[in-house]
């Protein structure tokens, strides 16, 4: 009985488990950034060598 106690008062794994869903929501989110980013840079990029030429 007691280490049903102990196990339901535990939040390591709960606490664990939430800063990988943090650290996975940034990572998405800095994925998403970069990859708008870069798209738009390759348009600016071939728009520079279009007016170069």
């Amino acid at each position: 009985m007691n280490a049903i106690a102990r196990f339901i008062g535990c939040n390591k794994g709960a606490t664990a488990i939430e800063y990988a869903l943090i650290a996975s929501g940034i990572a998405v989110t800095v994925i998403v950034a970069v990859n708008g980013l870069g798209t738009n840079l390759n348009a600016l990029f071939t728009k520079v060598q279009n007016n170069v030429k």
